[in-house]
């Protein structure tokens, strides 16, 4: 069964070819470790699990390699602004090295919680400046970078093909006279590959090299370690949606001049999640993480049942009362799918389960339709067939979705649910206590009380009992 993805280079849905049989070598654009990981980034992250899943559910072996940023990515992608790694220790009185273990440690749980599978290689910007020096030696070597006063940069205009992963309209952009955040850039689309140290002040993190003291620019870890990994030419690359007008337009830049070979073959983006009235920020420390939602009592499958309701390339609203409708209709599936469980001790294959795997594939097969397979499977449950059939269907379509149904077990008795009136007023109390309007908190919390309910506040959040 042909196996299609969309690919955003060509804009096209097209039948999936490995370069070579039987085997995939993917590269997903991991997290910079400066701070947790909001719930719209975990979007872009269970995207790409279920690709690695689909992949693996049609045979092929693969081989999955994130990056972690650590270093180089600065607050805005036309190379201003302070190093993201800087601003976050500068914010804790951390070291840059102390607060990127940190966050890597939450983003890797957070992974965890939601059942993603890892990746085969976590390779850090920082481990590979070698390989990144080598990659800025090999572009000037064949005249595709420049020095100006604050780095060496990548002259766009000697690429041809700059721009064609995101349409670029070149001439467009030199027309219509983009801001240039450097009097010194040749061309309006010129990057960064180094970015040399500021001269009243040392860095944390800082390397010699052959243009001086200094550090990588942030698209460069992703040419130069991806390369590393998988060789020049792979066969897909993934990353969300506001990867494609810069970074990946930049990786492909940097590897291509570079190498003179194709870089990739098949590029797939996540859409964003719309917070819509849920206000995110993480220059303020003010956003939605998984460890928040936890916290508000709502299971990590909560949220993934969520997400994967709509199509990865859908713009998906976040509101908490979608949020209730996945918490309820996820409940009513793992309640459903227990009682299966607990009549029946094996699991059983026909002719019918047979069809229905076929019509699972075909919907996955089809640029990964999850929502079509979720459709699928709450039908499934409520069939004609034996339970033996529907638990054998439940497990192998999980091999997709990763819910853990195969360990999934009854709640114990005291594992109370919390309205979810009872939650808004929680936040409500968390927001008045940020504004310092503590009467109001007091208030809250009384009524919360008079509802049959106790908030304890915790250090990272709050617990809600039942009184």
């Amino acid at each position: 069964m042909a196996l299609n993805f969309y690919n955003t280079l060509t804009r096209t849905k097209e039948e999936f070819i490995p370069i070579e049989q039987g085997k995939v070598k993917m590269y997903c654009c991991g997290p910079t470790v400066y701070n947790y990981q909001h719930i719209g980034n975990l979007k872009t992250f269970l995207f790409e699990d279920i690709l690695k899943r689909v992949l693996i559910y049609n045979d092929y072996e693969v081989t999955h390699i994130m990056n972690i940023t650590d270093v180089g990515h600065l607050v805005s992608d036309e190379d201003e602004g302070e190093d993201k790694m800087e601003l976050g220790a500068s914010r804790e009185g951390k070291t840059v090295w102390q607060i990127a273990e940190y966050y890597t440690d939450v983003f890797k749980e957070d992974l965890k919680r939601l059942n993603i599978l890892y990746p085969d290689v976590f390779c850090k910007a920082t481990d590979f400046i070698k390989e990144q020096i080598e990659m800025i030696e090999c572009l000037e070597k064949k005249g595709f970078t420049y020095r100006t006063s604050d780095g060496i940069y990548y002259d766009t205009s000697k690429f041809p093909d700059y721009g064609k992963l995101a349409k670029l309209d070149i001439e467009g952009l030199r027309a219509g006279e983009r801001v240039e955040f450097s009097e010194e850039k040749r061309n309006p689309t010129d990057f960064s590959v180094w970015k040399f140290s500021p001269k009243d002040k040392q860095r944390q993190m800082e390397w010699d090299s052959p243009w001086g003291k200094g550090f990588p620019g942030w698209h460069l870890e992703c040419s130069a370690m991806s390369i590393k990994f998988l060789g020049n030419h792979f066969d897909i690359h993934c990353g969300g949606i506001d990867h494609i007008p810069v970074h990946h337009t930049n990786e492909i830049a940097q590897a291509e001049a570079c190498t003179g070979e194709k870089f990739v073959n098949y590029w797939l983006h996540g859409e964003f999640l719309n917070m819509g009235d849920v206000k995110m920020s993480k220059s303020s420390g003010d956003f939605l993480t998984l460890q928040r939602l936890i916290d508000m009592k709502y299971d990590p499958m909560h949220y993934k049942y969520f997400l994967l309701s709509a199509h990865y390339r859908t713009k998906l609203k976040f509101s908490f009362e979608a949020l209730d409708a996945a918490k309820s209709g996820y409940d009513r599936l793992l309640t459903n799918i227990l009682k299966i469980k607990n009549s029946v001790s094996k699991t059983s294959q026909s002719e019918q389960t047979n069809s229905e795997q076929n019509k699972f594939k075909s919907y996955i097969n089809d640029d990964l339709n999850i929502p079509r397979g979720l459709a699928q499977l709450q039908q499934i449950v409520s069939s004609e067939l034996s339970n033996e059939e529907k638990l054998f269907l439940i497990y192998e379509f999980d091999k997709i979705f990763g819910f853990g149904f195969k360990d999934a077990k009854d709640k114990p008795k005291d594992d109370i649910d919390i309205p979810s009136e009872i939650l808004t007023l929680a936040e409500a109390r968390i927001e008045a206590k940020k504004n310092k309007d503590f009467k109001r908190a007091d208030e809250i919390r009384n009524e919360i009380k008079v509802k049959g309910f106790e908030v304890i506040d915790k250090k990272e959040g709050f617990e809600i009992k039942k009184i």
